[in-house]
């Protein structure tokens, strides 16, 4: 590995789909990357499972029971502490609209099935990476923070 590669090994995937078999497809493409599988099948389930792992990243199918794909779409990005995470919608819904209500719930990217594995995998390394840089990036900023806090105490 270079030095500017970020180490995506071991980021924490959600797959919330509600049939079994998009599940087990979603993982097997996903399978030789070294990623943390997480699974969810419904909406309610799918908000469960990011409140006790904090994925790195999210597919998210639209039609799901309990809760559809744009409903935890929108309540993921209106809270602060889950916003950043990215989701990537995965669903057989292709027409534009369906992009539009996606879009406009907050999903990150869009992925339509059938789904191509090396579309997935390139999508999901892209959205990772941004995850990992926001995350450094945050933990920089508080750092920064610290320090000028910490100077502002020794100068008074």
């Amino acid at each position: 590995m270079s030095g500017d590669e970020i180490d995506l090994s071991g980021s924490r995937i959600l797959i919330a789909d509600d049939n079994e078999q998009n599940r087990e497809l979603l993982d097997a493409y996903l399978a030789d990357e070294d990623y943390q599988i997480l699974m969810a099948n419904d909406g309610r389930k799918t908000m469960e499972q990011v409140d006790a792992h904090q994925p790195d990243l999210i597919l998210l199918d639209i039609m799901m029971p309990r809760m559809s794909g744009y409903e935890v779409c929108e309540r993921l990005k209106a809270d602060p502490e889950k916003r950043s995470i990215p989701v990537l919608m995965v669903t057989a819904l292709n027409e534009q609209g369906d992009i539009e209500k996606a879009v406009h719930a907050g999903c990150d990217d869009y992925l339509t099935k059938p789904v191509n594995q090396l579309e997935l995998k390139t999508r999901v390394r892209s959205l990772l990476r941004v995850r990992h840089l926001t995350n450094e990036r945050d933990r920089l900023l508080a750092y920064i923070e610290e320090m000028e806090q910490q100077i502002l105490q020794t100068k008074n």
